[in-house]
Protein backbone atom coordinates (compact mmCIF):
# COMPACT_ATOMS: atom_id res chain seq x y z
CA UNK A 1 0.00 0.00 0.00
CA UNK A 2 1.40 3.29 -1.33
CA UNK A 3 0.87 6.91 -0.08
CA UNK A 4 -1.15 7.54 -2.86
CA UNK A 5 -3.31 4.51 -2.30
CA UNK A 6 -3.87 6.21 1.28
CA UNK A 7 -4.61 9.45 0.10
CA UNK A 8 -7.26 8.02 -2.32
CA UNK A 9 -8.59 5.69 0.86
CA UNK A 10 -8.75 9.55 2.79
CA UNK A 11 -10.59 11.33 0.17
CA UNK A 12 -13.70 8.55 -0.31
CA UNK A 13 -13.34 8.29 3.53
CA UNK A 14 -14.17 12.30 4.18
CA UNK A 15 -16.58 12.45 0.93
CA UNK A 16 -18.52 9.13 0.66
CA UNK A 17 -18.80 9.03 -3.22
CA UNK A 18 -16.67 7.46 -5.73
CA UNK A 19 -17.45 10.09 -8.16
CA UNK A 20 -16.25 12.77 -6.26
CA UNK A 21 -13.86 11.38 -5.10
CA UNK A 22 -12.94 10.20 -8.60
CA UNK A 23 -12.86 13.69 -10.30
CA UNK A 24 -11.12 15.23 -7.60
CA UNK A 25 -8.51 13.14 -7.08
CA UNK A 26 -8.04 12.90 -10.77
CA UNK A 27 -8.61 8.90 -10.87
CA UNK A 28 -11.58 7.32 -13.52
CA UNK A 29 -14.38 5.67 -11.26
CA UNK A 30 -13.42 1.98 -11.88
CA UNK A 31 -9.46 2.81 -10.82
CA UNK A 32 -10.80 4.17 -7.64
CA UNK A 33 -13.06 0.99 -6.82
CA UNK A 34 -9.79 -0.92 -7.60
CA UNK A 35 -7.45 0.41 -5.85
CA UNK A 36 -10.30 0.33 -2.74
CA UNK A 37 -10.66 -3.19 -3.62
CA UNK A 38 -7.30 -4.19 -3.36
CA UNK A 39 -6.86 -2.40 -0.40
CA UNK A 40 -9.31 -4.32 1.34
CA UNK A 41 -8.09 -7.54 -0.16
CA UNK A 42 -4.50 -6.78 1.63
CA UNK A 43 -6.28 -5.82 4.99
CA UNK A 44 -8.57 -8.60 5.09
CA UNK A 45 -11.68 -6.22 6.11
CA UNK A 46 -14.18 -4.39 3.94
CA UNK A 47 -13.83 -0.78 4.65
CA UNK A 48 -17.13 0.67 3.07
CA UNK A 49 -20.50 -0.34 3.18
CA UNK A 50 -21.93 0.34 -0.41
CA UNK A 51 -24.91 0.01 -2.40
CA UNK A 52 -26.71 1.79 -4.98
CA UNK A 53 -27.77 5.13 -3.01
CA UNK A 54 -24.81 5.27 -0.40
CA UNK A 55 -21.47 4.99 0.74
CA UNK A 56 -20.38 4.22 4.70
CA UNK A 57 -17.32 3.38 6.47
CA UNK A 58 -17.08 0.09 7.99
CA UNK A 59 -15.64 -0.33 11.78
CA UNK A 60 -12.78 -1.46 9.99
CA UNK A 61 -13.21 1.40 7.23
CA UNK A 62 -13.05 4.27 10.53
CA UNK A 63 -9.72 2.66 12.15
CA UNK A 64 -8.33 2.55 9.18
CA UNK A 65 -9.03 6.32 8.54
CA UNK A 66 -7.25 7.53 11.63
CA UNK A 67 -4.39 5.16 10.29
CA UNK A 68 -4.22 6.94 6.95
CA UNK A 69 -4.38 10.04 8.80
CA UNK A 70 -1.72 10.27 11.01
CA UNK A 71 0.87 8.05 8.40
CA UNK A 72 -0.02 10.84 5.94
CA UNK A 73 0.80 13.82 7.92
CA UNK A 74 3.90 11.97 9.40
CA UNK A 75 5.25 11.24 5.74
CA UNK A 76 4.52 14.83 4.70
CA UNK A 77 6.33 15.90 7.74
CA UNK A 78 9.74 13.47 6.73
CA UNK A 79 9.37 14.40 3.11
CA UNK A 80 9.65 18.29 4.81
CA UNK A 81 12.32 17.31 6.86
CA UNK A 82 14.45 15.71 4.62
CA UNK A 83 14.65 18.70 2.18
CA UNK A 84 18.30 20.48 2.84
CA UNK A 85 17.64 23.16 0.73
CA UNK A 86 16.19 26.52 1.99
CA UNK A 87 13.68 26.38 -1.12
CA UNK A 88 9.90 25.48 0.16
CA UNK A 89 8.14 23.16 -2.19
CA UNK A 90 5.22 20.93 -1.78
CA UNK A 91 1.66 21.34 -2.07
CA UNK A 92 -0.94 23.13 0.36
CA UNK A 93 -4.50 22.80 0.51
CA UNK A 94 -7.02 25.57 1.62
CA UNK A 95 -11.16 25.87 1.85
CA UNK A 96 -12.63 29.03 1.71
CA UNK A 97 -15.69 30.71 0.62
CA UNK A 98 -15.97 32.60 -2.82
CA UNK A 99 -16.00 35.87 -0.14
CA UNK A 100 -13.20 35.19 1.56
CA UNK A 101 -11.54 34.65 -1.97
CA UNK A 102 -12.74 38.25 -3.24
CA UNK A 103 -12.01 40.24 0.42
CA UNK A 104 -9.36 38.59 2.72
CA UNK A 105 -7.26 36.53 0.66
CA UNK A 106 -5.81 38.45 -1.97
CA UNK A 107 -2.99 39.94 -0.75
CA UNK A 108 -2.29 36.99 1.11
CA UNK A 109 -2.05 34.95 -1.44
CA UNK A 110 0.17 37.24 -3.49
CA UNK A 111 2.64 37.47 -0.53
CA UNK A 112 2.88 33.92 -0.40
CA UNK A 113 3.65 33.26 -4.07
CA UNK A 114 5.80 35.96 -4.03
CA UNK A 115 7.88 34.30 -1.04
CA UNK A 116 7.50 30.51 -1.89
CA UNK A 117 6.65 30.75 -6.18
CA UNK A 118 7.12 26.62 -5.87
CA UNK A 119 4.73 25.65 -3.29
CA UNK A 120 1.26 24.91 -5.02
CA UNK A 121 -1.73 25.90 -3.42
CA UNK A 122 -4.74 24.01 -3.86
CA UNK A 123 -7.90 25.98 -3.36
CA UNK A 124 -11.21 24.31 -2.61
CA UNK A 125 -14.16 27.09 -2.39
CA UNK A 126 -17.95 26.36 -0.80
CA UNK A 127 -20.15 26.89 1.53
CA UNK A 128 -18.40 28.86 4.44
CA UNK A 129 -20.14 26.35 6.98
CA UNK A 130 -18.05 23.15 5.89
CA UNK A 131 -15.16 25.19 6.70
CA UNK A 132 -13.97 23.59 10.07
CA UNK A 133 -15.64 20.15 9.29
CA UNK A 134 -13.30 20.41 6.06
CA UNK A 135 -10.30 21.09 8.54
CA UNK A 136 -10.38 18.44 10.72
CA UNK A 137 -11.22 15.48 8.44
CA UNK A 138 -8.23 16.38 7.20
CA UNK A 139 -9.27 17.22 3.75
CA UNK A 140 -7.43 20.62 4.22
CA UNK A 141 -4.66 21.91 5.60
CA UNK A 142 -6.20 25.34 6.53
CA UNK A 143 -9.39 26.96 6.56
CA UNK A 144 -10.89 30.49 6.30
CA UNK A 145 -14.15 30.22 9.31
CA UNK A 146 -16.02 32.28 11.00
CA UNK A 147 -14.59 31.55 14.87
CA UNK A 148 -17.24 28.98 16.74
CA UNK A 149 -19.17 29.66 19.68
CA UNK A 150 -17.88 26.64 21.08
CA UNK A 151 -14.23 25.90 21.64
CA UNK A 152 -12.18 23.34 19.84
CA UNK A 153 -9.44 22.73 21.42
CA UNK A 154 -7.37 20.40 18.36
CA UNK A 155 -7.92 23.94 16.65
CA UNK A 156 -5.82 27.13 16.31
CA UNK A 157 -7.74 30.39 15.35
CA UNK A 158 -6.23 33.67 13.90
CA UNK A 159 -8.25 36.38 14.22
CA UNK A 160 -8.21 37.77 10.18
CA UNK A 161 -11.53 40.73 9.92
CA UNK A 162 -14.78 40.87 11.93
CA UNK A 163 -18.25 41.46 10.29
CA UNK A 164 -21.70 41.97 11.31
CA UNK A 165 -24.64 40.16 10.84
CA UNK A 166 -27.31 41.27 8.74
CA UNK A 167 -30.85 40.58 8.33
CA UNK A 168 -31.77 42.40 4.42
CA UNK A 169 -35.15 42.25 2.30
CA UNK A 170 -36.17 42.99 -1.55
CA UNK A 171 -35.54 46.23 -2.53
CA UNK A 172 -38.17 45.79 -4.97
CA UNK A 173 -40.68 44.21 -3.58
CA UNK A 174 -40.82 45.74 -0.10
CA UNK A 175 -44.29 43.81 0.01
CA UNK A 176 -42.67 40.76 0.79
CA UNK A 177 -42.53 42.34 4.36
CA UNK A 178 -45.36 42.11 6.53
CA UNK A 179 -45.93 44.52 9.54
CA UNK A 180 -47.75 44.63 13.19
CA UNK A 181 -47.82 47.07 15.78
CA UNK A 182 -44.20 46.08 17.19
CA UNK A 183 -42.77 46.14 14.03
CA UNK A 184 -41.92 43.16 11.35
CA UNK A 185 -44.58 40.65 11.95
CA UNK A 186 -42.35 37.45 11.81
CA UNK A 187 -44.66 34.81 11.71
CA UNK A 188 -46.03 36.10 8.28
CA UNK A 189 -42.76 37.58 6.97
CA UNK A 190 -41.19 34.75 4.63
CA UNK A 191 -37.82 34.22 6.32
CA UNK A 192 -34.67 32.27 4.33
CA UNK A 193 -32.36 30.89 6.86
CA UNK A 194 -28.48 29.48 6.02
CA UNK A 195 -29.02 25.30 6.02
CA UNK A 196 -26.47 25.02 8.82
CA UNK A 197 -23.79 27.31 10.42
CA UNK A 198 -23.23 29.62 13.00
CA UNK A 199 -25.11 32.42 11.17
CA UNK A 200 -28.21 29.78 11.68
CA UNK A 201 -27.30 29.39 15.66
CA UNK A 202 -27.34 32.98 16.00
CA UNK A 203 -30.93 33.85 14.10
CA UNK A 204 -32.59 30.98 16.11
CA UNK A 205 -31.20 32.20 19.48
CA UNK A 206 -31.71 35.95 18.32
CA UNK A 207 -35.64 34.94 17.67
CA UNK A 208 -35.80 32.09 20.99
CA UNK A 209 -34.74 34.83 23.05
CA UNK A 210 -37.41 37.15 21.96
CA UNK A 211 -40.06 34.82 21.88
CA UNK A 212 -40.77 34.28 18.22
CA UNK A 213 -41.49 31.58 16.35
CA UNK A 214 -40.50 32.76 13.00
CA UNK A 215 -42.51 31.72 8.94
CA UNK A 216 -39.02 29.82 7.84
CA UNK A 217 -39.99 29.85 4.05
CA UNK A 218 -36.70 28.30 2.85
CA UNK A 219 -33.39 26.67 4.62
CA UNK A 220 -30.23 27.51 1.91
CA UNK A 221 -26.27 26.43 2.01
CA UNK A 222 -24.41 29.25 1.02
CA UNK A 223 -24.87 33.08 1.54
CA UNK A 224 -24.36 34.25 -1.79
CA UNK A 225 -27.43 31.78 -2.53
CA UNK A 226 -29.67 33.38 0.46
CA UNK A 227 -28.87 37.13 -1.43
CA UNK A 228 -30.28 36.00 -4.60
CA UNK A 229 -33.55 34.56 -2.89
CA UNK A 230 -34.19 37.89 -0.98
CA UNK A 231 -34.03 39.75 -4.38
CA UNK A 232 -36.16 37.69 -6.09
CA UNK A 233 -38.39 38.62 -3.67
CA UNK A 234 -38.51 35.63 -1.67
CA UNK A 235 -38.65 36.81 2.15
CA UNK A 236 -36.07 38.20 4.37
CA UNK A 237 -32.35 36.60 4.60
CA UNK A 238 -29.59 36.42 7.17
CA UNK A 239 -26.04 37.02 5.82
CA UNK A 240 -22.73 38.37 6.58
CA UNK A 241 -22.06 41.96 5.79
CA UNK A 242 -18.32 40.84 4.46
CA UNK A 243 -20.66 38.29 1.66
CA UNK A 244 -22.54 41.37 0.93
CA UNK A 245 -20.48 44.03 -0.06
CA UNK A 246 -19.08 41.75 -2.75
CA UNK A 247 -22.03 40.66 -4.18
CA UNK A 248 -23.38 41.88 -7.77
CA UNK A 249 -26.42 41.73 -5.93
CA UNK A 250 -26.21 44.15 -3.43
CA UNK A 251 -28.10 46.93 -4.71
CA UNK A 252 -31.30 45.27 -4.99
CA UNK A 253 -31.24 44.36 -1.36
CA UNK A 254 -31.92 46.76 1.97
CA UNK A 255 -30.94 46.47 5.11
CA UNK A 256 -33.35 45.91 8.28
CA UNK A 257 -32.44 47.39 11.14
CA UNK A 258 -33.14 45.28 14.26
CA UNK A 259 -32.79 45.22 17.37
CA UNK A 260 -30.95 43.85 19.19
CA UNK A 261 -28.54 43.20 16.30
CA UNK A 262 -27.33 40.39 15.77
CA UNK A 263 -23.41 39.08 16.58
CA UNK A 264 -20.81 39.36 14.79
CA UNK A 265 -19.02 37.49 13.24
CA UNK A 266 -14.70 36.69 13.96
CA UNK A 267 -13.52 35.26 10.58
CA UNK A 268 -10.13 33.74 10.85
CA UNK A 269 -7.46 31.39 9.41
CA UNK A 270 -7.80 28.13 10.89
CA UNK A 271 -5.18 24.98 11.24
CA UNK A 272 -5.20 21.95 13.58
CA UNK A 273 -2.91 22.19 16.16
CA UNK A 274 -1.06 18.88 15.48
CA UNK A 275 -0.32 19.98 12.19
CA UNK A 276 0.62 23.85 12.88
CA UNK A 277 4.36 23.49 12.79
CA UNK A 278 4.12 21.32 9.43
CA UNK A 279 6.50 23.54 7.26
CA UNK A 280 4.22 24.02 4.64
CA UNK A 281 1.45 25.35 6.98
CA UNK A 282 3.88 27.77 9.05
CA UNK A 283 5.13 29.07 6.24
CA UNK A 284 1.28 29.95 5.61
CA UNK A 285 0.58 31.21 8.94
CA UNK A 286 3.30 33.26 9.20
CA UNK A 287 2.08 35.40 6.30
CA UNK A 288 -0.83 35.62 8.17
CA UNK A 289 0.06 36.55 11.27
CA UNK A 290 2.33 39.11 9.44
CA UNK A 291 -0.43 41.07 7.52
CA UNK A 292 -2.30 41.16 11.13
CA UNK A 293 0.57 42.96 12.36
CA UNK A 294 0.14 45.43 9.18
CA UNK A 295 -3.60 46.01 9.90
CA UNK A 296 -1.98 47.10 13.27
Amino acid sequence: MNIRELELFRHLATSLHFGKSAVECNITPSGLTRTIQRMENEIGEPLFFRNNRSVNLTPAGRLFKEYCDETISRYQLFQNNLKSDTVLRGELSLYCSITAILSILPKIFKTYRRTHPHVMLHVQTGDAANALNKLRTREVDIAIAALPEQYFPEIEFLELTETPLLFIYPKFFPETVCYNSDGVDWEKTPLILPAKGLSRTRVERWFAEKGIRPYIYSQIAGNEAIIAMVAMGTGIGIVPQLVLEKSGLKNEVTLLTTSPALKPFVVGACVLVQNQNHRLVRSFWNIVEKEILLRK
